[in-house]
C-alpha cells in the first residue's frame, strides 16, 4: 500500500511539473534562447581567439623560417672562407630553430584545424539560433492571438456585449421619445379651428368664402324692394 501512495504521489509531481512546465512554456522558451545566444557568443568568443592565436603562430612560424634562412646562408659563406668552427655552431643553432620551426608547424596545424572545427559549429549554432528566434516569435504571435481568442469566447457578459446592449437601449428610448412627441403634436392641433379649417380646405371641403356678384346683386334687390313699396 505504501508503495503505491509514493508511485501516486510521484506521478502527481510530475502531472504538476507538466502543467507548470505548459503554462509557463513561452517564458521557459524565451529564458532557454536567451541562455543558448550566450552559448554562441561564447563560441564567437573562442573562435576570434583561436584565429588570433593561429596568425600569431603563423607569424613566429615566418620568423623562424626567415631566421633560419639567413643562418643557413651565413653557414655556407662560413665553410667558404675556412671558418669550419663558426660553421659548425651554426648549424647547431640551425638544428634549434629547425626544432622550434616543426613545433610551430604542428601548432599551426592544431589552430588550423580548431578553428575550423570551431568556425564550423558557430555556424550550426547561429543558424539553430536564428531558427528557434523565428519560432520563439511565431510563438509568442500564436499565444497572443489564443489569449485574445479566449477573452472573446469567454462565457457571460463582456465589455462589448454590455455596450451592446446599452446602445439598444438607448436607441429604444430615443424611439419611445420620439413617438411620444409625434403623439403629443397630433394632440396639440386636434381641436384647433385654423388646423381644421386647413384640412377641409385641402380635402375640398371648404364653401367659398366670398359671396359672388350675382349673389351680392339679389341681397341688394331684396333690401331696395321693400322701401320702394312704401313710396
Amino acid at each position: 500500500m505504501f508503495k503505491q501512495i509514493v508511485t501516486l504521489f510521484r506521478g502527481a509531481v510530475h502531472d504538476e511539473a507538466e502543467a507548470f512546465t505548459d503554462r509557463n512554456a513561452l517564458k521557459i522558451l524565451n529564458q532557454q534562447i536567451r541562455d543558448g545566444a550566450l552559448v554562441v557568443e561564447r563560441a564567437r568568443n573562442a573562435l576570434a581567439l583561436a584565429m588570433a592565436q593561429g596568425k600569431k603562430e603563423a607569424e613566429q612560424l615566418e620568423r623562424l623560417r626567415k631566421r633560419i634562412g639567413e643562418m643557413e646562408a651565413g653557414a655556407v659563406t662560413a665553410l667558404e672562407t675556412g671558418k669550419a668552427e663558426l660553421a659548425r655552431e651554426t648549424a647547431e643553432a640551425i638544428a634549434v630553430l629547425e626544432g622550434e620551426r616543426d613545433t610551430s608547424i604542428e601548432a599551426q596545424e592544431r589552430f588550423s584545424a580548431e578553428i575550423s572545427r570551431l568556425r564550423a559549429s558557430v555556424r550550426s549554432a547561429e543558424a539553430r539560433l536564428r531558427e528557434l528566434r523565428r519560432g520563439q516569435l511565431l510563438a509568442a504571435t500564436t499565444d497572443q492571438a489564443h489569449k485574445l481568442r479566449s477573452v472573446a469566447v469567454q462565457p457571460g457578459p463582456s465589455a462589448l456585449s454590455e455596450a451592446e446592449a446599452t446602445l439598444a437601449r438607448l436607441r429604444d428610448r430615443q424611439h419611445r421619445i420620439d413617438l411620444t412627441d409625434r403623439a403629443m403634436e397630433e394632440i396639440d392641433v386636434s381641436g384647433d379651428p385654423c388646423v381644421i379649417a386647413e384640412k377641409l380646405a385641402a380635402a375640398g371641403c371648404t364653401p367659398q368664402r366670398r359671396a359672388s356678384a350675382d349673389d351680392l346683386l339679389e341681397r341688394l334687390k331684396a333690401k331696395a324692394e321693400p322701401k320702394a313699396g312704401k313710396a
